[in-house]
């Protein structure tokens, strides 16, 4: 009996380990099998937030799962990302990301994260920066600031949505390009900066495309920071058309914890990627000013490399790097 008891034993352990092993596969398969935290290390209603609410309806009709977005705020993002890699690894938490902050932040100061510590796997849109005035300014285009700003050094004021972000670095690159001084003001947030402008406390604003989307009837784009027009403002000028090489904006996209399995990862990189290909999807973001990026899990790395030494460079300018 103990050595038919002991063969039992064996084969029962072996039956298991074998269930194991098969239903390891079935389970990735399956993913996702739950709903999926999504975390924005921001307030709500910015920009962050409102993509993730567009993304939201399709990634649930898509894949049949909800995306239960919650709010982790401070430190412009630093809190949230100095976070992220002690939560669970599981592919079921994710969180939104930013450049240039998960690029800049860490070299300004310990903010509890490098940027190598950051586990992203979409980059999925970016805000274009966009000169903009208000719809009765005296200027009618870029070459009309400019020529301005040559008479009257220091004498164009720019609002813009804080220090060394993505307006401040879009403000510094433009002095260098067209060869002139501006003054920049920092304001807590896009909606201050824009209402500085309404309230003709700033000549202009380094602000962005969807600035143009929400303010239609009270402000104008003079240049928007693209490879191409936005299809949204057809008639307004890239810089790049201008004799300018900028291109330049708040990029977002979504970010893992450190540790989660490569096919999970792969397997939400292309969710993402799907929802970011759906028509409808894409309309509405552009409607709102976004411009759609598809930087997938196996190209996000090369997509930071290729973009930190240009916002390096453009910080130090600012004053706000050493």
């Amino acid at each position: 009996m103990n050595r038919l008891t002991r063969i039992s034993a064996t084969l029962a352990a072996v039956t298991v380990a074998a269930g194991f092993t098969l239903a390891a596969p079935a389970c990735a398969d399956e993913y996702p099998s739950k709903a999926i935290s999504y975390i924005i290390p921001f307030g709500p209603g910015g920009e962050s937030d409102i993509s993730a609410r567009h993304q939201q309806p399709y990634f649930k009709e898509m894949f049949g799962q909800d995306l239960v977005i919650s709010y982790k705020p401070g430190g412009g993002g630093a809190v949230g990302w100095s976070q992220l890699n002690s939560m669970p690894a599981d592919g079921y938490t994710m969180m939104g990301i930013n450049l240039p902050h998960i690029i800049l932040k860490p070299l300004q100061k310990d903010v509890g994260f490098k940027t190598e510590d950051i586990d992203g796997f979409f980059m999925f849109h970016y805000t274009p920066d966009a000169l903009v005035v208000k719809s009765d300014s005296k200027f009618k285009s870029v070459q009309d600031l400019i020529d301005f700003a040559k008479e009257n050094s220091g004498k164009v004021t720019f609002s813009g949505s804080g220090k060394g972000s993505a307006n401040h670095l879009a403000q510094v690159t433009f002095d260098k390009l067209a060869g002139i001084k501006t003054t920049y003001v920092a304001f807590k947030g896009t909606g201050a900066s824009v209402q500085a402008l309404l309230g003709d406390q700033v000549s202009a604003q380094w602000g962005y495309t969807s600035v143009g989307a929400t303010h239609a009837d009270k402000v104008r784009l003079l240049a928007v920071a693209m490879e191409e027009r936005h299809p949204s403002f057809p008639d307004v000028p890239t810089f790049k058309e201008l004799g300018m090489n900028f291109v330049s904006g708040a990029y977002r996209g979504i970010a893992v914890p450190k540790g989660t399995p490569d096919d999970i990862k792969k397997k939400l990189s292309d969710a993402i990627g799907k929802v970011n290909a759906n028509p409808d999807f894409r309309k509405k973001m552009e409607a709102d000013g976004f411009a759609l990026l598809d930087v997938p899990a196996d190209k996000y790395k090369a997509f930071i490399d290729e973009k930190t030494p240009g916002y390096v460079e453009a910080a130090k300018e600012a004053g706000v790097l050493e």
